[in-house]
């Protein structure tokens, strides 16, 4: 039914058990499991490859020691500014259409990968890879924007975010176990498979959620007028300035993350379990969002966990420097941070998109490309300074902390930590 596709209020609260009337009768629980599965594809092409890396530069001839990084960087780079074009294609032709076409791409560039024969390819491939990934998140996130605003939108976001980072937490020790009985290259035979999985999920269970009547057109004047809209809002382009900003600090973790547990901590064969309780930290932060931004807020409980990303930030730098690089301090104080950045997020990204949900695919387009594109330049320029001491690292999140905060002082003209 067309009453369907309209979200509720933007204070509209969301029943636990709400259904979406669909033919197929797809629950809110089977949504919110098929959209982080959709985003984590994401998460999936990333961090299943991470053991790995010590292993591809080796084989493929890699000289420079923070040059393995580029297997990371150049899919984040592909991920970015196609997102621009993903957008308003899902506006015009709908939501299902250009997630399979992301998905059939998706599936093909992790063939490409597993194929390749030098760091170049490899290089070229993980671009690919990423530009039809980005099609799968952009679909992703508009879809749950059809369907809900403000603080529904906020918990569906931190549910999502919930089950997502099972992924982060998961994978790592799948390409660790794909490494003990088989090379390199069949970690991307896992993204081959999972890309396949959900073009068949999604093509059985997920309907159209963008009506015939609400397509907007596409043209130049028509995209350049609806990002025009997105610049426009004082609030959308706020939170997504202030967003593409502080998530540089996730992607310099990603970044930097294996070469400090290995080489300032000694722990590279114990790796991926010291990168799963970050992420689990994290995951245990936007379930704990889910239950409290309907009672308290989404600004109020990103603009605090903004202040507290920053002050344990400071802090962390502080007691490395002058109490040493210990993992028994570093590790809890560090799960700290990320749990406060699991407060910002979902939160941030639901306020970004609540004004534009007539054209929630290019906003939706616009804040992946900020927190993709320009988190990835910045916290690849972070990754990019490991010194071999976790200093560069946490300087890093301090600056992109206040540098956020700053952007939300300005959105919300210095009235922080309000409850709407």
């Amino acid at each position: 039914m067309r009453s369907s596709l309209h979200p509720p209020a933007p204070t509209e609260a969301l029943p636990a058990a709400a259904e979406i009337d669909t033919p197929l009768s797809i629950s809110t629980a089977e949504l919110v499991t098929m959209v982080a599965a959709l985003m984590a594809l994401n998460a999936l092409a990333i961090d299943i490859m991470l053991p790995a890396l010590d292993a591809i530069a080796t084989d493929l001839g890699v000289v420079g020691g923070n040059d393995q990084q580029l297997v990371v960087v150049a899919y984040i780079l592909g991920f970015g500014v196609p997102q621009l074009v993903w957008g308003p294609l899902s506006d015009r032709f709908g939501r299902r259409p250009v997630l399979f076409v992301s998905l059939i791409g998706y599936t093909l560039a992790g063939l490409a990968c597993l194929a390749t024969q030098s760091f170049e390819q490899l290089l070229m491939a993980r671009f690919v890879h990423g530009v039809f990934a980005s099609g799968c998140r952009v679909v992703a996130v508009a879809v749950v924007r059809d369907l809900f605003a403000g603080r529904g939108m906020a918990r569906i976001m931190s549910l999502v975010m919930t089950i997502f980072m099972v992924v982060p937490i998961l994978a790592p020790m799948l390409g660790q176990g794909v490494l003990l009985i088989a090379p390199w290259r069949w970690t991307f035979g896992v993204l081959v498979l999972a890309g396949f999985g959900m073009l068949a999920w999604t093509f059985l269970r997920l309907r159209e959620t963008v009506d015939m009547d609400d397509r907007e057109p596409l043209s130049v004047r028509a995209t350049l007028r609806a990002y025009l809209a997105v610049v426009k809002s004082r609030v959308t382009f706020g939170y997504m300035v202030a967003s593409g900003v502080v998530f540089g600090a996730l992607f310099a973790f990603i970044s930097a993350s294996e070469q400090v547990f290995r080489e300032v901590f000694g722990k590279g064969d114990t790796f991926v379990f010291w990168f799963a309780g970050v992420a689990l930290a994290l995951s245990c932060a936007n379930f704990a969002n889910s239950r409290l931004v309907e009672r308290f807020g989404m600004r109020r409980l990103s603009h605090v966990a903004l202040v507290g990303f920053i002050a344990v930030s400071l802090s962390l730098v502080a007691v490395m420097h002058f109490v040493g690089e210990e993992l028994w301090l570093f590790f809890p104080m560090f799960a700290v941070v990320f749990a406060l950045f699991g407060l910002i997020g979902a939160n941030f990204n639901a306020l970004a998109m609540e004004p534009l949900g007539k054209i929630a695919g290019t906003a939706s387009a616009a804040y992946g490309f900020a927190t993709t594109s320009v988190s990835g330049l910045l916290g690849g320029l972070i990754g990019r300074a490991y010194d071999g001491t976790t200093t560069p690292l946490l300087l890093g999140f301090a600056a992109l902390g206040v540098a956020s905060l700053i952007a939300v002082a300005v959105t919300e003209r210095g009235r922080l930590f309000s409850s709407a």
